[in-house]
C-alpha cells in the first residue's frame, strides 16, 4: 500500500476525476493495489522490479500476453513474443514464467511439462576450486551426497550436472566471491510433485549443512 500521505493525494485525484466520495474513491484505489499485489505475488516478482527492467507492470503484461492469446502457445513462443517487444534475456524468462503462473499454466517451482524444480543455494568458506572438487571427487562426494549420484558433465570450476538414481537431474553452478569463499547454485529438476520438490530442498539444505562441516 501506499503511505497514508501518498495515499490521501491519489484519493482526492480520484475524487476529482470521478466524483466519487472519499470513501468510495480510497476503497477502489485499495482494490486496484491489492489486485497487483496478487498479480505480484503469484508471478514471483514485485510489480516495481518488472517495471524496471521491462516498462511493464504484471497488469500491463498480462493484458498484452492475453491479446496475443499466449495461453494457447508453449514455454517457448510466449518467450520469443515477450523477447520480441525488446525484453532483456533474463527478463524474458521471469516474464514468461510469471504470466503462465498467473493464468494457470504451471504453478510455483513447476515447469510447463509438467515436473517441477526447487532452487538452493550456499556460501561456503572455500575457493571455488575446493568447493568444484566437493562436487565431482568420488571420495568427497560419497561423504555427503546419497549413494548412487553421478556426475554427467562439467566445466572446471564453473558447472556440473549430476543424475540422481530416481531419475532426476541437478544442476549446479559456482561463483567466487573473493576473501576465499565461494557459491554453489543448486537447481534441481524432474520433480514429479510439490511433496517431492519440498523434500527435496530441505534435503539439499540438509547436504548443505554436512558440505559445510565437512569443508570447515
Amino acid at each position: 500500500m501506499p503511505k497514508e500521505k501518498d495515499l490521501k493525494r491519489l484519493v482526492r485525484a480520484r475524487m476529482q476525476k470521478t466524483g466519487e466520495s472519499y470513501t468510495a474513491a480510497r476503497l477502489q484505489l485499495q482494490k486496484k493495489n491489492e489486485s497487483t499485489r496478487n498479480l505480484a505475488k503469484v508471478a514471483g516478482m514485485s510489480d516495481a522490479s518488472v517495471h524496471k527492467q521491462t516498462g511493464r507492470t504484471w497488469a500491463e503484461w498480462v493484458r498484452v500476453l492475453d491479446a496475443a492469446d499466449a495461453t494457447k502457445n508453449t514455454h517457448r513462443e510466449i518467450a520469443q513474443y515477450v523477447s520480441s517487444l525488446g525484453t532483456p534475456s533474463w527478463w524474458t524468462q521471469m516474464v514468461t514464467v510469471g504470466y503462465e503462473r498467473i493464468r494457470g499454466l504451471r504453478e510455483r517451482g513447476q515447469q510447463r511439462s509438467g515436473g517441477f524444480q526447487i532452487t538452493k543455494s550456499r556460501t561456503f568458506d572455500v575457493p571455488v576450486a575446493r568447493l568444484f572438487a566437493a562436487f565431482t571427487s568420488g571420495r568427497l562426494c560419497s561423504r555427503w551426497l546419497p549413494k548412487g549420484v553421478t556426475l554427467q558433465s562439467m566445466t572446471a570450476h564453473k558447472r556440473v550436472r549430476l543424475g540422481w538414481p530416481d531419475g532426476t537431474q541437478a544442476v549446479v553452478g559456482f561463483v567466487p566471491k573473493g576473501d576465499g569463499k565461494s557459491v554453489a547454485a543448486v537447481q534441481h529438476e524432474k520433480l514429479p510433485d510439490r511433496q517431492a520438490a519440498d523434500a527435496m530442498k530441505k534435503g539439499w539444505g540438509e547436504r548443505f549443512d554436512t558440505l559445510s562441516d565437512l569443508l570447515a
